[in-house]
């Protein structure tokens, strides 16, 4: 039984016709595009807006229509994935790499609801490294301040070369196993010069949807 697909599905049936959908990235959002993309073929009426090139070109591709982001006054519902979810339904995200598109998305949403596997529900942020997205230029000076955090700060790698997401930036995967202040950590890291964005995704979650290994599913909501 695949969890993520279950939640993903269940997430989709909240879509209805004439919604804005925000599209997240990753594994489990891929499962959410796929049926959004079945239910369109179907007759739901829907656009969409994405939060990297890959998602973009797997909507398309199943006939799910992208707008332009100035065409779009808001989001009704963005549907994405998590790496961990707390019990105040604060996240880390950013595994797949889009987590400064994504928070964009999720800043302009009415909802955001998060699809997770029961594996991804912690008591405390902290043991999935947290990403921070920084400029190239002068890299070394931006990880020079994470460090004094006591973050233990990573450049994340593509083979041989740094990993390069779809902003042209760097990303700095954070080592910190207990994010007790997931709103003071968020605060700080923005306030140095050279971060673009970090995963921390303070109060943007909605709702919370969880697919378990028995094949049950829970709904969590703020």
């Amino acid at each position: 039984m695949n969890i993520k697909k279950l939640a993903a599905e269940r997430a989709v049936e909240s879509v209805k016709d004439g919604m804005v959908i925000g599209l997240g990235t990753g594994s489990t959002a891929y499962f959410a595009i796929e049926k959004l993309g079945q239910r369109v073929q179907e007759g739901l009426s829907i656009v969409a807006v994405a939060t990297s090139k890959r998602s973009e070109e797997q909507a398309l591709g199943l006939g799910i229509t992208i707008v332009p982001f100035a065409q779009v006054g808001k989001i009704d519902i963005t549907i994405d994935g998590a790496d961990e979810v707390d019990g105040q339904l604060q996240l880390i995200k950013g595994g797949g790499g889009a987590l400064l598109r994504e928070k964009i998305v999720a800043s302009r949403s009415e909802k955001m609801f998060v699809i997770i596997g029961e594996d991804k529900l912690v008591d405390t942020l902290g043991k999935f490294p947290l990403p921070v997205e920084i400029v190239p230029f002068a890299y070394e000076w931006t990880l020079d301040a994470l460090k004094a955090l006591q973050l233990n700060p990573k450049l994340r790698m593509k083979e041989e070369d740094y990993y390069v997401t779809d902003n042209g930036n760097y990303i700095a995967d954070c080592y910190d196993s207990s994010i007790t202040d997931p709103t003071s950590l968020h605060t700080r890291l923005n306030n140095i010069p050279g971060v673009v964005e970090n995963g921390l995704f303070v109060d943007l979650a909605h709702t919370v949807i969880v697919g378990r290994e028995d094949g049950t599913i829970d709904i969590i909501t703020k």
